[in-house]
């Protein structure tokens, strides 16, 4: 335990990996859900990052977030953080999904190698209603979380819930003993857990300092501990970014928090390692699925919830968004219709839960709806896929003030460049041509190019591919500002 007259930090630590398949068609591999405003227009990322601002206690200081995420959708990652104003102190890539108990260790140990720091580990893709009430909770853990003890929050149940993992809490003021974790039940047995008052549900948040998880990990799963110090001693630094070793975390045993440490925590009392739970009433909900969404969001006098240009007769308790075009809906009752430009999901609101397997069609057929959005973000801005067809595919790009795309070549395709709004400074071979609204050029195949914004506002532009192949990976980069590994 820190000694009393020094300070704490406390780092949050928030883990931003997992798919969440079960919120398709807005959510894809390549743009999970915690990159999703679900409720209100921050994400749910964002609303994460947020959720220690303004926290203060006795002897803490409240650090900058350590982020661990996939690196796949890193840039996107980094502007989300930066549009909420906080710079976090590190965002660490995961070559490849490892869980829960992998991700923690590797940030732990990266807290630790400059002091032993107090870590509130948080999932990215919650929601949490009441900000103040977390934070209250939080600060009645802290004493325990610095004693050496792994602090965990329980959620009050409302209802029988069969597909939460429960807490069986025993004696405590505020901060009781953890007597064991219950896997999800029967809705027999989560009625009789909500009835006897001393079950909750498994949040998934945690507090702990960074030495008392390597301690655990090392204990418990001392294979992890092996393969993630490994990871992380072999990374490398990569512009804003602490790279993970790919080969060492790849080796790494996939488990999640719970079943690597804390349910062995439960069962065995006299580990030397503590486990307590904070009761936790903050309007919490993991949005799983979109159901839960539904639950979650201010409803009209019928019971809807309605995102977008979305038109109702005689719809009732439904979930309707629409993300690009007008939806209607008449005389439906307990539905869910959720329409992106390139898929349009409609299901009854007590069969959500199945859309993981639409996905898993999806996956199975390599159709690319389960993948990635036709609207894709790219750390110089994005691109929107507006229409192809058989040798030719029509793109609108937008690339933000001062970013610039790699120096690349096509093997396969040429391009015609037309400016919509902004100044558009392109490379073309040897010559450097400066465009302005309405005004067009030609890349022909074979030819070297990079398009810039050197202006102060963006650049828009349309852009028509023609040629017998027409993929993302027919791109030889030879020089790349953001580091993309694919270069020469």
């Amino acid at each position: 335990m820190p000694e009393k007259d020094k300070k704490t930090d406390l780092i949050p630590v928030i883990l931003c990996g997992g798919a969440g398949t079960r919120l398709w068609p807005m959510s894809r591999e390549k743009h999970p859900k915690q990159l999703l405003a679900i409720k209100g227009s921050s994400t749910l990322l964002q609303d994460t990052v947020r959720r220690s601002e303004g926290f203060s206690a006795d002897r803490i200081v409240c650090s900058a977030p350590i982020v661990v995420c996939n690196e796949e959708y890193r840039f996107l990652i980094a502007e989300q953080i930066r549009e909420t104003g906080v710079t976090p102190s590190d965002i660490m890539l995961e070559p490849v999904g490892r869980n829960t108990a992998p991700a923690l260790t590797v940030a732990a140990l990266h807290a630790y190698s400059k002091r032993d720091s107090l870590l509130l580990v948080m999932p990215s893709d919650h929601v949490i209603e009441d900000n103040n009430a977390f934070q209250k909770a939080v600060q009645k853990g802290m004493d325990a979380a610095l004693s050496g003890s792994i602090v965990t929050f329980g959620i009050l149940p409302d209802r029988p819930e069969t597909g939460y993992g429960y807490i069986e809490a025993g004696a405590g003021d505020g901060v009781c003993k953890i007597t064991r974790f219950v896997e999800k039940p029967d809705i027999e047995t989560a009625k009789k857990y909500v009835s006897s008052g001393n079950y909750y549900w498994n949040s998934g948040i945690f507090m702990l300092l960074a030495g008392t998880w390597i301690k655990a990990i090392k204990k418990y799963r001392p294979d992890i501990y092996e393969a993630c110090i490994k990871a992380y001693e072999s990374g490398s630094r990569d512009l804003d970014f602490y790279r993970i070793d790919r080969a060492a975390f790849s080796s790494c045993p996939s488990d999640s928090i719970d079943y690597a440490v804390m349910e062995k925590l439960g069962s065995e009392p006299d580990s030397g390692i503590s486990a307590a739970v904070v009761p936790l009433s903050a309007g919490w909900s993991d949005v799983g699925a979109w159901d839960a969404v539904w639950g979650i969001s201010q409803k009209d006098a019928d019971g809807n919830v309605v995102s977008g240009d979305v038109i109702l007769d005689g719809a009732y308790n439904s979930l309707i968004h629409s993300g690009s075009r007008l939806v209607a809906c008449v005389g439906v009752n307990d539905l869910v219709v959720i329409e992106t430009p390139d898929a349009v999901l409609v299901a009854k609101k007590d069969r959500v839960q199945d859309v993981k397997s639409v996905v898993s069609r999806l996956a199975k057929s390599k159709r690319s709806e389960g993948v990635a959005h036709r609207k894709a973000y790219r750390p110089w801005g994005w691109y929107d896929g507006v229409d192809s067809g058989e040798r030719f595919q029509v793109k609108r790009i937008c690339v933000k003030p001062g970013a610039s795309l790699s120096l690349q070549m096509h093997h396969h395709r040429a391009e015609h460049w037309v400016v919509v709004k902004g100044t558009a400074r392109i490379i073309r071979g040897d010559e450097t041509i400066l465009l302005s609204e309405n005004e067009s050029t030609y890349i022909p195949l074979g030819v070297k190019h990079r398009l810039e914004n050197p202006g102060m506002v963006p650049l828009e532009m349309i852009e028509v591919q023609s040629g017998p192949y027409l993929g993302e990976d027919d791109i030889v980069r030879f020089d790349d500002v953001y580091g993309r590994k694919d270069t020469k």
